[in-house]
């Protein structure tokens, strides 16, 4: 599915097409190549790679395809590389990252909530607006994981556990607005409301639903994420707040036009609000986004933008902007909310986890 929706929106980028695809399920395939007009099908990585045509790679697989699969690209034809989220899904794989910086040329991690304008507007705003941020919120109140094929997003020993799977966005988000690495990280989260009567080979799903994660940054500043997996009736589904001395900075976001309920009229549109201590006075500032952006996909536009850059740092005309080691802070933040949530106690991230030098 989130292939899919790379595939529309690399179709609006000029010069630029979809030359070959590897997609192992039959339907997903033939609704893939009837997406990428003259693309060729491919039976493996390996014969997609030796396809002259192909000059970089996007990976959109299921969470725990995604490392091994970066790892034959290195081996077999290191090509540019554009691979989705999470980087990995097991702290035992953290050491196999650190091989693949030197192997791989180039590397682009799809952080897409950095692209989506409301957000990329709140970022570049947020440190003027608050004076120096002391306090970041972000709050994601949506609909239920979505049927995937094989339901491999139903199980932690496949997606990493929700707060790798659906919040690496946010944690990535963190590190981003706040300019600061994680030092600490305390979570409380459960299974309450979803997929607790659905068995797939008589096992249950494990995935949570709803929790807190509060994070501790090295330069002082706190963030705390909310997340909320049975409220999609909300008007938004992304808010973010910061504050700081001089005032505060919101961001709100709606979620999938697609899901917005017709008999409700149009979908809202995102708006950015920025409220000085002093002279106190709220101003509130909508931020629409390019319909044919909103038509391509899910994300506001942000996959858009995000292949704009990555093609750009291709073409040696910008600067790959979220990292492997950017990824991997992500995930590492993801997997320590888990364990805290699981075993009910804070994680000091330099104990548990071995941090870049």
């Amino acid at each position: 599915m989130m292939g899919q929706e790379h595939i529309r929106n690399i179709a609006l980028l000029p010069d630029t097409h979809v030359a070959a695809i590897f997609e192992p399920d039959p339907g997903m395939l033939a609704a893939s190549l009837a997406m990428a007009q003259g693309a060729r099908p491919a039976a493996s990585i390996a014969e997609l790679l030796a396809m002259d045509e192909v000059n970089c790679i996007l990976i959109a697989s299921p969470n725990h395809h995604h490392l091994a699969q970066l790892e034959e690209i290195a081996r077999l034809r290191p090509l540019p590389v554009l691979v989705e989220k999470p980087l990995f899904t097991d702290a035992a794989d953290e050491a196999r990252i650190v091989a693949l910086k030197a192997r791989l040329p180039l590397v682009w991690v799809a952080m897409e909530y950095r692209y989506m304008p409301p957000v990329a507007a709140f970022v570049e705003q947020a440190g003027d607006a608050t004076g120096g941020i002391r306090m970041l919120t972000i709050r994601e109140h949506r609909f239920p994981f979505l049927a995937k094929v094989g339901d491999w997003n139903r199980f932690n020993r496949n997606t990493g556990g929700t707060f790798v799977e659906k919040c690496c966005h946010f944690f990535d988000l963190m590190r981003l607005i706040l300019k600061s690495d994680p030092v600490r990280v305390m979570a409380s989260a459960a299974q309450a409301v979803n997929h607790l009567d659905e068995r797939y080979d008589g096992e249950a799903p494990d995935i949570l639903d709803h929790g807190y994660v509060v994070v501790d940054f090295a330069s002082g500043a706190r963030a705390m994420l909310e997340l909320c997996m049975f409220a999609e009736g909300s008007r938004y589904q992304e808010e973010l707040s910061a504050v700081g001395g001089n005032g505060k900075i919101e961001c709100r976001v709606p979620g999938p036009g697609r899901f917005w309920p017709q008999h409700l009229g149009a979908a809202p549109v995102p708006e950015l609000i920025v409220s000085p201590r002093n002279p106190p006075g709220p101003r509130l500032i909508e931020i629409p986004v390019d319909p044919r952006l909103l038509a391509a996909g899910d994300h506001n536009g942000s996959t858009y933008f995000e292949h704009a850059r990555f093609v750009a740092a291709m073409r040696g005309q910008g600067e790959v902007e979220v990292t492997l080691q950017d990824g991997w802070w992500a995930v590492v933040m993801g997997l320590a909310a888990e364990r805290s949530a699981r075993e009910g106690r804070a994680i000091e991230l330099a104990d548990e986890f071995a941090l870049p030098t």
